[in-house]
């Protein structure tokens, strides 16, 4: 999902907040104005502090209203008349909840005019702004802002079909820069290292003849480089657990979604991610000061573990696969954490897939051992929460050299930001196998919710609390 189509939808929200507040105080003014009372003399009394209150409640019933009729759904460059038709049945349906109100408390409003007015006006103001901003999505489009990079595989008419649609169509916010005719061995391999080089957001599968084991292939690849898959028709019939489908030129598309959070799921996850760390950072803080303080005391070396023993950065992968830079509170002597891969190799209980977890582990200091039973050196994630680079909930962050050794199906971990806590860390933190980790990461990914992360995040300390094998 593109930034951009982030910031339009999020955009609309305030902006049809307006226009509608907007519409009912022209339809107030017109029928207050001179000529309209000369027509029809207002005999009502109706002051415009107490209107405009009910206008903002009325205002934001409208927005549940757009919402539940699908006009904040996030999709790249979406017909402009059927949203247009969208605007003007929601306004209806907000037309008829005015109505209700009225007969529920006719003190409301005594005058037919400003309700039909304002519906009138709201349609049109709505549509104008709207069609505004997918104007300038569009006039963006040109200019490569926002544009959808894609890769189509097939070798049929239905694929020469897109081809020639998305040359076409310089305002539709999709540009093929690969036309493959197959998905052998070979081409996979060319396309990763086309993938490293140049930006690629999508795959679309368009040839009902390629073989099932290429378009299975031709999954596992968009879902290993975290690209969003699409096909034409009927053709992927495993592996698909939620579709949207779409229509471009005469052609039905079907788009595989890899995570509800996508679109607004994003939004306000990052909403609530900023709000809750920022909550828990003030709540926090005398416990933060105070770890502060217990490390300086305890052991000689910096506060934060956030260089490896070279004094290069240390780092952790993030969403896609990218890396940031990453620290906690130190609970080690400072210069072994590279000991991990040499000396104490070989008391790693963590054999069953690409982690090191060392059991009794000789280089953690005094308080280093108290802050990690009860996992208080990760409580310095919260800045980085606060940041962007983690959320509150999520797959665990891994370093480079674990993420290295992933085998395919392990990088769907790495479809979403990782988290302080998640699934898997209340399900056992670290005394489950790294298989069943990627299991609950995928479960998570797959069904993802915001009362999920209410859930997880409430049991994150009776987790913390129960222990674990592995201290």
């Amino acid at each position: 999902m593109k930034k951009s189509e982030l910031f339009f939808s999020f955009l609309l929200v305030p902006l049809d907040f307006l226009m509608i507040v907007l519409a009912g105080v022209s339809a107030y003014y017109i029928r207050f104005a001179e000529f309209t009372t000369e027509i029809r003399p207002a005999i009502f009394n109706l002051p415009f502090e107490n209107y405009l209150k009910i206008l903002i409640i009325i205002a934001l019933l409208w927005l549940v209203i757009f919402a539940l009729s699908g006009l904040y759904n996030i999709r790249n460059a979406r017909k402009l008349s059927k949203e247009i038709i969208k605007v003007v049945l929601a306004c209806s349906t907000g037309l008829v909840l005015i109505v209700v109100l009225i007969f529920i408390r006719r003190e409301l409003f005594d005058s037919r005019f400003i309700v039909l007015a304002g519906w009138i006006l709201a349609i049109i103001y709505v549509s104008f702004s709207r069609s505004l901003v997918r104007l300038t999505q569009r006039v963006l489009f040109k200019y490569g802002i926002g544009v959808h990079k894609v890769v189509l595989v097939g070798n049929s008419r239905t694929a020469d079909n897109l081809m020639r649609y998305y040359s076409s169509a310089k305002n539709s916010g999709f540009e093929v820069v690969k036309r493959l005719r197959n998905f052998d061995m070979e081409t996979a391999e060319n396309l990763a290292e086309m993938v490293k080089i140049k930006k690629v957001d999508e795959i679309i599968q368009s040839d009902p003849n390629l073989s099932k084991a290429e378009i299975l292939r031709l999954y596992d690849f968009a879902d290993e480089h975290h690209l969003t898959f699409k096909y034409a028709a009927d053709l992927l019939g495993a592996k698909v657990l939620k579709t949207e489908v779409s229509e471009t030129a005469g052609i039905p598309i079907v788009e595989v979604k890899k995570t509800p959070l996508d679109g607004w799921g994003r939004i306000v996850k990052r909403l609530f991610d900023i709000i809750g760390s920022l909550i828990l950072i003030i709540l926090l803080a005398p416990v933060l000061i105070l770890v502060v303080l217990m490390i300086k005391f305890d052991s000689r070396g910096p506060i934060f573990f956030s260089r490896r023993d070279d004094g290069s950065p240390v780092y952790r992968v993030g969403q896609g696969g990218k890396l940031f830079r990453y620290f906690k509170f130190r609970s080690m002597v400072p210069g072994m954490d590279s000991k991990r891969y040499t000396e104490l190799a070989d008391k790693n209980i963590r054999d069953d897939g690409p982690m090191v977890k060392i059991k009794d582990d000789p280089r953690v200091t005094r308080f280093g051992r108290f802050i990690r039973r009860w996992s208080i050196d990760e409580l310095a994630e919260l800045f980085l929460v606060f940041k962007g680079n983690l959320s509150l909930v999520g797959p665990r962050p891994h370093l480079p050299e674990e993420v290295a050794k992933y085998e395919h199906h392990h990088k769907k971990a790495l479809t979403v930001k990782p988290g302080m806590t998640g699934l898997a860390q209340i399900s056992g933190r670290s005394d489950l196998s790294f298989e069943e980790e990627v299991k609950l990461d995928t479960y998570y990914i797959e069904n993802w919710s915001l009362l999920l992360d209410l859930i997880i995040l409430l049991r994150t300390p009776l987790a913390v609390i129960r222990g674990r094998k592995a201290e």
